[in-house]
């Protein structure tokens, strides 16, 4: 499953909420410095959906807030968890 997404780095919490412009919205702690924001924006993701970190591939986007993301799994268990996040 294919998914875009929008990272906030340097939020007060980590957390996934809502959307902007169709993407998920994912804050994370992290600063926008060496990829350590998107790495903590794909681990927190996975937890979210209940997969673990290597079943989350960044597609698109290494140094843009917005992101395409790969995640493995069975697509109608993923559709269901990422719309009870959105």
């Amino acid at each position: 499953m294919r998914l875009t997404i929008r990272v906030t780095p340097g939020s007060r919490r980590a957390e996934i909420r809502g959307t902007h412009d169709g993407s998920l919205v994912v804050k994370v702690r992290e600063r926008a410095v060496e990829g350590k924001a998107t790495d903590a924006a794909l681990a927190a993701l996975a937890e979210a959906l209940g997969v673990p970190r290597r079943a989350v591939t960044l597609v698109h986007g290494a140094t843009s807030r917005t992101k395409v993301v790969e995640i493995d799994g069975d697509d109608a268990i993923l559709e269901s968890r990422v719309a009870a996040l959105g």
